[in-house]
């Protein structure tokens, strides 16, 4: 099936050779502001169709879209792609508000389309080892869930630049970048928590630099960190009363190990390319378009994940006091 890629940054990238190991892709065109990054964009998998125009873009005939943009451009141009009939798979966050999310999800499933966030862990095989390991902890106590990656933007902001990922305006920041990685899990096994409290540090420019959550829920609450001026080394754990899974990668859910009670160790999970972590996210987003009946219940089971993800995320930055300009969805 043919696609077009909105953005030509590094994420972008990795998903287009994911796509093409799943042998059910063809990129078909790439969209960017300056038709020379494009090109050169382009250039790199073989494509020489460049579009600078959204409005052009979705007036092609080109069926689905994957959405690299930064995230204040996620809800306009997943939008105008909905509107245009095109199926579409969008970054995390897939919108910047709950609500902006719900209303282009109803426009979906009014005109039949496939409207997905792309969130690497629910689309992994190895998803379902995970959730085995976590029955055989026995009832959870705790649990800490932490993402924190040193951005290779960092030094230029340092600089004195000002990158996306540190400018609000973009709607950027730790919690939305490496956070929803920790939200999604939490909401994803342990459900919706009783209570949320949250606190962040900022940027002289007002973006979160780093976040931490507390999720209350009966029995144990889960503790969410991340951060992008420095690199954890410990990884995630969930703690229980018969042992405790250990995620070195909250993100990806590679690595992982279950350690009972005395300390015995049996691996859960081994290493996967990131090439081919997308390609199982591309893999998924082709099945659910080709395959609507045999599919259905699991995509709207991503979705219905997807909305509570949302709304975690936002309960959160009420709390933190992470905020972004008025009017983005």
């Amino acid at each position: 099936m043919r696609y077009a890629v909105i953005g030509t940054g590094w994420i972008a990238g990795s998903y287009i050779q994911g796509a093409a190991q799943t042998g059910r892709w063809e990129l078909a065109a790439v969209y960017s502001r300056k038709k020379e990054t494009g090109l050169a964009f382009g250039a790199k998998y073989g494509v020489s169709t460049v579009y600078t125009s959204l409005t052009e873009l979705a007036a092609s005939d080109i069926p689905a879209v994957y959405i690299a943009s930064p995230n204040a451009f996620h809800y306009e141009q997943s939008r105008m792609m909905l509107e245009a009939g095109k199926h579409v798979i969008c970054e995390k966050p897939i919108t910047v508000t709950p609500e902006g999310y719900e209303e282009l999800r109803e426009l979906a499933a009014k005109k039949g389309l496939i409207y997905m966030e792309a969130i690497m862990m629910l689309h992994q095989p190895h998803l379902r080892s995970i959730e085995d390991a976590l029955q055989k902890i026995g009832r959870i106590t705790s649990a800490r869930l932490d993402f924190c990656q040193l951005s290779s933007k960092y030094p230029a902001y340092l600089r004195g630049e000002l990158p996306n990922i540190f400018n609000p305006q973009m709607a950027t920041g730790s919690l939305m970048d490496l956070g929803i990685y920790c939200v999604y899990p939490a909401v994803a096994w342990f459900g919706m928590p009783e209570k949320i409290t949250a606190q962040a540090s900022f940027l002289p420019t007002g973006a979160d630099i780093s976040c931490t959550a507390i999720l209350s829920y009966p029995g144990f609450q889960a503790v969410l960190h991340c951060c992008k001026n420095a690199q954890s080394r410990l990884g995630s754990e969930i703690m229980g009363e018969e042992g405790t899974l250990v995620l070195p990668s909250i993100s990806q859910l590679t690595g992982a190990a279950l350690y009972d009670k005395s300390g015995n160790t049996t691996p859960i999970t081994g290493s996967v390319e990131k090439e081919a972590l997308m390609g199982n996210e591309a893999a998924d987003f082709y099945r659910y378009i080709t395959d609507p009946a045999g599919s259905r219940e699991e995509y709207e089971k991503a979705g219905e994940l997807a909305s509570q993800a949302g709304s975690v995320m936002a309960q959160i930055r009420r709390q933190a006091g992470i905020s972004f300009p008025e009017g983005l969805k």
